[in-house]
């Protein structure tokens, strides 16, 4: 590469460090380690929180319960209308969040498709807590399904191969070879499913509302605060910052993937 290559390199990532990390380090400065615990102790931040660990954390098992399959489906398996059902997945990635949101109730609200039925069945989804972890499945979705399809489409034919040369059932397969080299994929899909969940606003907002306790998250905390104590503000986006921080960086620094085992050939009952 040439001098004028490595200096425009040069340039364009320090434009990058500074687009991603000055908005980030400026959160940081502006709110001195006092006012943060200050604002631990406050009871509606400590509502917020919970409730946002919470939701995240059932949205992110919905998603990896009704995920998982979608993507072994996706990438294993070729038929007709493929690419249509991957825009489908792929939709809530490009809609915008209050779009997300109306949908949502067009579609779950009391005069929705499936809001009558839902009612019937004593299940009411707007304004509630449920409602909040399927506004945050519903745009998490395709982050774990896109991951973890990639990671599932890249393991080895060779490998699924030998299992079923010694008959070992599909579902073994699965469980103990094409899973276990999927994981580093799957644990980054699960990990960004997890941290749209938790910064999910718009469709969240939309559907469940803005109700301490029962639907207001962190995000909805922040932009409460925003309108009134900028301080406030600041202080909760930076527990948000170091709360994403601190399981991101458990996730890249912790081991990833399980160890691969090949089941003993199953041998035919008589």
């Amino acid at each position: 590469m040439d001098a004028a290559g490595t200096i425009g390199l040069a340039v364009a990532g320090l434009a990058l460090v500074c687009l991603l990390a000055l908005p980030l380090v400026s959160l940081l400065v502006r709110v001195p380690p006092g006012a943060l615990l200050e604002r631990w102790r406050d009871p509606a931040v400590v509502n917020a929180l919970r409730l946002s660990l919470v939701t995240s954390a059932a949205s992110t098992a919905v998603v990896i319960a009704l995920g998982l399959p979608a993507a072994w489906f996706l990438a294993t398996t070729t038929f007709p209308g493929k690419r249509l059902l991957e825009v489908l997945i792929d939709l809530p990635l490009v809609l915008p969040p209050t779009v997300a949101g109306v949908a949502l109730l067009a579609a779950f609200g009391r005069a929705g498709l499936a809001g009558s039925t839902l009612a019937a069945l004593g299940v009411h989804l707007p304004f509630t807590t449920l409602g909040v972890i399927v506004a945050q499945a519903f745009v998490a979705m395709p982050f774990f399904i896109g991951a973890t399809r990639a990671g599932l489409a890249e393991v080895e034919q060779r490998y699924l191969d030998t299992a079923a040369t010694l008959r070992t059932p599909p579902g073994a397969v699965f469980l103990r070879v094409m899973l276990p080299l999927a994981m580093p994929s799957l644990l980054a899909g699960t990990a960004m499913s997890w941290a749209r969940a938790l910064g999910e606003f718009g469709a969240t907002i939309t559907f469940a509302g803005n109700m301490p306790g029962i639907t207001q998250t962190m995000p909805l905390a922040v932009y409460i605060a925003l309108q009134s104590d900028l301080d406030a503000a600041v202080a909760l986006s930076v527990m948000l910052l170091l709360l994403s921080l601190a399981v991101l960086l458990v996730l890249r620094l912790a081991p990833l993937g399980l160890p691969v085992t090949v089941p003993r050939a199953h041998r035919p009952t008589r």
